[in-house]
């Protein structure tokens, strides 16, 4: 689980960081929704981007499905960082970050994810890549670690298993190094 610490808006870092997507420029507004309907789910996602927040809300369904996505593509050399950094908050529901290099499992594409959970107030969560866990269609498959050169796509995930509304508020994320 990745850790959580309540930090005020524009308090600095404790680390060099690299900022990634802060919702303010045109180039962060190409996120996009896939909803549990591939496979036949009844789960409904929706992104909006404003005043330098993406807002990913809905209602999760569990029965036929149980999850909602928002994704986008964005290639970007990692190595060298130990995680990612990103500012949230939410009503108190359990989310996943994704950070995908384009590692296939057969032929399947692996997932690589890590869970954060959300509170009302703005927090700062730490998700550290050596905590991603890889899967194929959440089953954990054993593969390389993550190639942080060929990372091409980052998203966020509901799969928690209520039902129910949701939603995350997402203001940046950063690329962080603890060294």
């Amino acid at each position: 689980m990745a850790c959580s610490i309540p930090l005020a808006r524009g308090q600095g870092e404790k680390s060099p960081a690299v900022l990634l997507f802060n919702f303010d420029d045109s180039t962060d507004n190409n996120w996009t929704v896939v909803n549990d309907g591939v496979m036949g789910g009844r789960s409904k996602g929706y992104r909006e981007i404003s005043d330098g927040i993406l807002r990913f809300d809905g209602t999760l369904v569990t029965r036929g499905g149980g999850f909602t996505s928002v994704w986008t593509a964005r290639r970007v050399d990692l190595s060298g960082f130990d995680g990612l950094e990103m500012r949230v908050r939410g009503n108190g529901r359990s989310f996943e970050v994704e950070v995908n290099d384009g590692r296939r499992y057969g032929w399947r594409n692996v997932s690589r994810r890590i869970a954060f959970e959300t509170t009302e107030e703005w927090r700062i969560v730490r998700a550290p890549f050596t905590e991603l866990r890889s899967t194929v269609f959440g089953e954990p498959v054993d593969v390389p670690p993550i190639d942080l050169e060929s990372v091409g796509r980052f998203g966020f995930y509901i799969l928690d298993g209520i039902d129910g509304a949701f939603w995350l508020e997402v203001d940046s994320i950063r690329a962080y190094s603890n060294r």
